[in-house]
């Protein structure tokens, strides 16, 4: 077994190597054996399937965590792939991903600021002033009314989150 400097029982982290790659991928990183390996013995170690492991491989590989050596077998002229993690640039790479939610969040705030939404009284949908006008203000779904909606409480949410998004990051996420 592999020893971090990374804690992998962090929230953050093991939130995001999830979102990454999954439960099941998630289990090949905890448990990745020690030094460079091939996916077959990760596999093996891992109790994880080797489709599954060779799909986490390379999406940690294209996220930089992880890092391969290729070896050619002199007798067959086989090619084998030799694996280990390296989750140095883990900080670096969370820092891009808190820098894209940042982004996001803020136009979903414009968004919000800047249009005027109605909502279905069975709550069937939501839909922008212009399209609900369209609509003679009757939802599509169930033809009951669409209502104006205040979507203050969505928009202080926004804020909240955004601020503490900045606040994490002692403004080096712009």
């Amino acid at each position: 077994m592999v020893i971090f400097l990374v804690d992998l029982k962090d929230p953050i982290i093991k939130g995001y190597l999830i979102n990454l790659v999954g439960e099941e991928g998630f289990k090949v990183v905890k448990n990745m054996p020690e030094g460079e390996v091939t996916d077959e013995k990760i596999s093996q170690e891992t109790d994880v399937l080797l489709n599954i492991v060779r799909r986490t491989l390379f999406i940690l590989y294209e996220n930089r965590l992880a890092v391969y050596r290729r070896e050619r077998d002199s007798d067959s002229g086989w090619l084998t792939y030799l694996w280990k993690l390296d989750l140095d640039n883990l900080n670096s790479q969370l820092e891009i991903e808190a820098k894209k939610l940042l982004k996001n969040l803020k136009t979903k705030l414009e968004f919000e600021n800047n249009k005027v939404f109605y909502v279905c009284e069975k709550q069937d949908g939501r839909f922008l002033f212009e399209t609900a006008a369209e609509l003679e203000f009757i939802c599509p779904i169930c033809g009951g009314e669409l209502k104006f909606q205040e979507n203050e409480l969505t928009i202080k949410a926004l804020k909240q989150r955004i601020s503490q998004l900045e606040e994490m990051s002692s403004g080096t996420v712009a």
